[in-house]
């Protein structure tokens, strides 16, 4: 191998540091008038399919891309706090965001006993900290959130170093806790700069201490913006037990035929995150989310749980939903009617896999509770394909179909044409599409006892994209699979320096017949198990 020279211009499959992703992501965001450029130009290129070959083989292939008629859903009326008054509002705008001017989260929770950790900083960073607590308790105040203006203990101030030395940091940690008498509600921790050690952070936090953590750079409290704190607010209120906005029209009297008041119904995410290509030996981790609120279905508790490396059916599913419905008999005194079960990260080869298997789990799950076996909705979420919608000039006498440079507009549902000759499915567009070209959400159903209609399907899982915690915009993604996503992504986190020690060993041989047995992950804390600590 010493005479072999590396060409240069190969793909790397290694994980990227967070400065050369920002640049890939920079480099592939191109404009919808610009992409759909791009594209017409491989297509009557020579690589494209009407390229000097067609011809010998007596083939035609369209230039044109598909036209087709999509639909415009009408945003959902929501419901904000105001005092104690509950207010409606329309998002109106073309991007249906909207905001708190003059009115509350709809749940807002009351933050007494909290503590604030610093890690590293230049004297006049950390000196900038009283006046970081008083402007973000007055911006909670003014969501209806109640964040005391003094902590229980004053705030800690830590050299960077700390976050390197495990042991250390737990030491720390547990001596804020206890001096909150561990009945801490909350810990503001804020770094210098991205540090390796947040993910110890977190890990120790939310399973050996047992408090929901909120993290944030000096470089953000220096310019303090309004936006900023209450985009903080927001998530320290979610990840303490309260929630942003509701949906106006509860979803039974949307869909009154399926949805009744008194008969709750569930909505679950389940996602498995792989570790990246080059790494041959990290177990996959996978989460399940399930609300355990009705009629407003806006709170989520996650369970997570480490598995054979790189495999995408979810092992421990069955175990996973019926804790899920357990916990949620708790929460409402009575089983979910029905259950609605959003499944992400599964590619169309493995559709009907997943199903049989996974569809089993959850069968199984609900058997453990007698005579209980509820009708289940089953569907695939997908963001990873290659369609894109490109908003088309309808007039007539245009002689060029023009294209404009905008985004399609949220809510734009496409049900024909493009989707599948029998099956149940569309493509929906949630979100407005700020930089580069708008993704369309796949949703594909693959069991559905419930019997939904198409127009009932899209519109719930629309009117649901507007009630993530972390947002006053609709998502690209139902928030179920969004959640779970996220608390996947937290599990990983568990595992990156929890288990480093443990592969050292074996990361270097070259042969193995099977992959190693999965770290398990630590367990979740008593105190956090029912927050949306990863929200």
């Amino acid at each position: 191998m010493e005479l072999c020279m590396i060409c240069e211009g190969q793909k790397f499959l290694g994980k990227l540091s967070d400065d050369q992703t920002a640049r890939i992501l920079k480099m592939g965001c191109q404009r919808p008038k610009e992409r759909k450029a791009i594209i017409d130009g491989v297509m009557r290129g020579p690589f494209g399919p009407s390229g000097n070959r067609g011809s010998e083989f007596k083939l035609h292939v369209s230039r044109e891309m598909t036209r087709l008629n999509g639909r415009i859903l009408q945003p959902p009326k929501l419901k904000l706090g105001d005092g104690g008054h509950i207010r409606d509002l329309v998002p109106s705008r073309h991007d249906r965001q909207w905001n708190f001017l003059d009115s509350h989260v709809f749940e807002g929770t009351r933050i007494e006993r909290w503590a604030l950790i610093s890690f590293g900083g230049t004297p006049d960073q950390k000196a900038s900290i009283p006046k970081f607590i008083n402007q973000l308790s007055q911006r909670c105040e003014q969501l209806g959130i109640f964040l005391n203006k003094n902590t229980i203990c004053s705030p800690q101030f830590e050299p960077t170093q700390v976050l390197n030395n495990v042991s250390l940091l737990e030491s720390k940690l547990k001596k804020i806790h206890e001096s909150a008498s561990n009945n801490l509600q909350l810990l503001i921790c804020i770094m210098e700069r991205k540090h390796k050690g947040y993910a110890d952070l977190k890990r120790i936090a939310e399973t050996s201490v047992g408090v929901v953590s909120q993290c944030c750079l000096y470089l953000n409290l220096s310019k303090l913006s309004s936006q900023f704190l209450a985009n903080l607010a927001l998530k320290i209120n979610a990840k303490v037990g309260g929630c942003t906005v509701a949906l106006y029209n509860s979803l039974p009297s949307q869909i009154p035929r399926l949805f009744q008041l008194d008969e709750p119904v569930i909505f679950m995410g389940a996602d498995v995150t792989h570790p990246h290509p080059l790494d041959d030996v990290s177990p996959s981790v996978a989460a399940v989310v399930g609300s355990m609120n009705w009629p407003a279905a806006n709170k989520y508790v996650s369970r997570m749980r480490s598995q054979t490396h790189r495999q995408e059916i979810i092992q421990d599913l069955g175990a996973m939903v019926a804790e899920l419905l357990d916990d949620f008999y708790h929460e409402e005194n009575k089983l979910p009617k029905r259950i609605i079960f959003f499944r992400d990260g599964v590619s169309e080869t493995q559709f009907y896999k997943v199903l049989q298997e996974e569809l089993q789990s959850i069968r199984e799950a609900c058997s453990k509770f007698p005579g209980y076996s509820p009708p289940i909705t089953f569907a695939v979420v997908q963001k990873r394909h290659h369609t894109r919608l490109f908003p088309c000039d309808n007039d007539p006498s245009s002689t060029q179909n023009q294209i404009s440079n905008d985004n399609i507009p949220p809510g734009t549902v496409v049900d024909t044409v493009i989707t599948h000759p029998r099956e149940f499915d569309f493509y929906l567009c949630s979100h407005w599409g700020v930089k580069g070209t708008s993704r369309p959400t796949h949703y594909h159903i693959l069991w559905d006892d419930n019997h939904f209609t198409s127009d009932e399907l899209q519109k719930l899982v629309y009117n649901l994209c507007y009630t993530f915690v972390r947002c006053t915009k609709p998502v690209s993604l139902v928030p179920p699979a969004y959640y779970a996503h996220l608390a996947a992504y937290r599990g990983r986190l568990y595992l990156e320096r929890y288990e480093s020690s443990t592969f050292m060993g074996s990361s270097s041989t070259i042969c193995r017949a099977a992959p190693p047995k999965a770290t398990p992950l630590p367990k979740l804390s008593e105190n956090v198990k029912k927050l949306m600590f990863y929200c």
